[in-house]
């Protein structure tokens, strides 16, 4: 027997008894209950994010709507501006919203603009959202007014002539290690890796609150500009290859509309408020990302990346919306030597990685430069042999270890795939930066010169200062040291030496732990695991006793100062 509720206007879980009764039996009474979908308590409601919007002056702010649940019916979203306040904030767009059946899960899109004037005045004024029957709600729209701020010279390297932001957070956990003090006060990067960390919490500062630290810390070292470090990690089905690092998005789940909006669409909000115009902010656009759509497409999550064009098309919003900034500089990752230096990925990434700059409103000019072994371990120099090193005959290239990889470490990669991507469009002033902040391998395994051995496989393996089982293993690796210090113009087309991935924070769990963060536990993490088919079928060479990714690490921090290379 099928019952039925017609659609109606109250709020009530209304009852009804169904008698039912058959000749000869006793009749048994059905209560039924109505599921009521009407406003209230919970039911159906407006989800505004964020409801707290800065709209730079001169120019545009978004924020996104949505419904709680299912209609049964279009409902139709009005956003209109409240009497009073600055008239000069207008909503330019979204202003009537249709939800339907089907996308009332889709977040839509309204955008805020502020007029150009000529005051000095950071204007507020108030949105309404609303629906017939729904519960309002109120978005706060604050004008970043320009006006009195001189816009900053974009300067070709970021890093040149000024001073690295240390974010206290870190700072803090490495100076509570034995010997952390030698480090604490170096510059590292800032992770966004999720939409709750722009907000931050009572544990983790957020994004705000590092540019305000930031602030304070340019105000105090004199004339010297600063350089702060955000890394911009959130797409959908993120790092598609390694379940350490997933994120909170799918693709599948309406995840690329929710990185715009969600994630890309605050970032830029704040980092275009003009207190911040003083400061040079890099960002390190999505770790992983688009590497993965050159080598590992046979992998569902990374095939589904490639098909949808969502790896693409939110770099590509990211790209927009942060160039636009004058004092961002985006830098967009690359992998690196052990992932792209054999000509099949070298080149079909080079292009990859044109066609979706080309992509943008800005074009190349979208890109300040490209950033190589993020949160990899990659000797920064082989100084016993290169890829051009023949022992007994027999190149290098030959042996198990550079397996026909053309580089033999992480620099002349750089250079090589700099130039590289030049010819394929970029401005020849792009820079390069190399995560040195694991790739020391110092310690009493380093070796102190060329091994004597003629046989090939022989000679690798006793003369590189790479410790690691292949170089492919890549989460918590035992025997790593902390690496280069930062610095800027090191070498021939680098920017800089950088600390984005801060030392001490794991690479991922070495078990399955339970996380409200979307990581997942990736064998590659575990020391038991024997590998597979991505690292030649070897150990992995991971610490044990690992948490999540991002989480300190404390046995790990040891590690690394202790084997730093040059030592501390």
């Amino acid at each position: 027997m099928t019952l039925a509720a017609a659609q109606d206007s109250d709020t009530t879980n209304g009852t009804r008894t169904v008698n039912v009764a058959a000749s000869g039996l006793a009749s048994v009474a059905v209560t039924a209950t109505e599921a009521d979908d009407d406003t209230s308590s919970g039911t159906q409601s407006l989800v505004v994010t964020p409801t707290s919007v800065s709209v730079p002056e001169g120019s545009t702010a978004t924020y996104s709507v949505r419904l709680s649940r299912q209609p049964t019916a279009s409902v139709s979203v009005a956003s209109a501006a409240a009497s009073g306040g600055d008239a000069d904030i207008t909503v330019s767009a979204g202003s009537s919203l249709t939800f339907t059946t089907s996308n009332w899960n889709t977040a839509q899109t309204v955008r805020l603009a502020a007029a150009q004037d000529s005051d000095q005045t950071n204007g507020t004024r108030t949105i309404n959202v609303s629906s017939s029957g729904l519960t309002s709600v109120a978005v706060a729209a604050t004008e970043a007014d320009d006006d009195g701020v001189t816009n900053p010279t974009h300067v070709d390297n970021p890093y040149a002539g000024a001073d690295g932001y240390v974010n206290p957070d870190w700072s803090a956990k490495a100076a509570a290690e034995p010997g952390g003090s030698a480090v604490a006060n170096i510059s590292t990067g800032v992770w966004m890796d999720r939409i709750a960390a722009i907000a931050g919490s009572s544990s983790a500062m957020g994004m705000r609150a590092h540019l305000d630290e930031a602030l304070e810390q340019d105000a105090a070292n004199g004339s010297r500009p600063l350089t702060i470090q955000f890394v911009i990690y959130n797409l959908p089905n993120r790092d598609c290859s390694a379940l350490a690092s997933n994120g909170e998005l799918k693709i599948a789940e309406n995840g690329l509309n929710r990185y715009k909006t969600e994630y890309i669409d605050p970032i830029a909000a704040i980092m275009g408020e003009s207190q911040y115009r003083g400061l040079r902010i890099v960002a390190i656009v999505e770790i992983d990302s688009l590497p993965n759509l050159v080598t590992n497409t046979g992998i569902a999550a990374c095939a589904e990346a490639q098909r949808t064009g969502a790896y693409v098309e939110g770099v590509q919003y990211a790209l927009n919306k942060l160039h636009a900034i004058p004092n961002v500089y985006n830098y967009v990752d690359a992998a690196h030597h052990g992932w792209l230096g054999w000509d099949s990925n070298f080149g079909p990434a080079a292009q990859l990685f044109a066609s979706t700059a080309r992509g943008t409103t800005a074009g190349m000019a979208s890109v300040d430069g490209f950033i190589l072994n993020t949160a990899n371990y990659s000797a920064l120099r082989e100084p016993y042999f290169s890829a051009s090193t023949t022992v007994n005959g027999q190149s290098v290239r030959q042996s198990d270890w550079l397996d026909w990889n053309f580089y033999a470490d992480e620099l002349s990669f750089a250079q090589a795939f700099r130039t590289r991507l030049i010819s394929e469009g970029f401005s020849s002033n792009i820079g390069m930066l190399i995560d040195t902040s694991r790739n020391g391998w110092g310690g009493s395994a380093r070796p102190s010169g060329p091994s004597t051995s003629t046989n090939v496989n022989e000679f690798v393996d006793q003369s590189r200062v790479d410790r690691r089982i292949h170089a492919g293993n890549w989460c918590n690796q035992s025997g790593a040291g902390l690496g280069e210090r930062p610095r800027a113009n090191p070498e021939t087309g680098i920017d800089a030496y950088v600390w984005i991935k801060p030392p001490g924070e794991s690479d991922g769990s070495s078990r399955l732990i339970d996380n409200d963060q979307g990581k997942g536990f990736d064998r590659m993490c575990d020391p038991t695991y024997e590998g597979n088919d991505r690292n030649g079928n070897s150990a992995t060479g991971a610490l044990p006793d690992a948490p999540i990714s991002g989480a300190w690490f404390s046995a790990q921090f040891r590690q690394l100062l202790a084997n730093a290379y040059p030592a501390l």
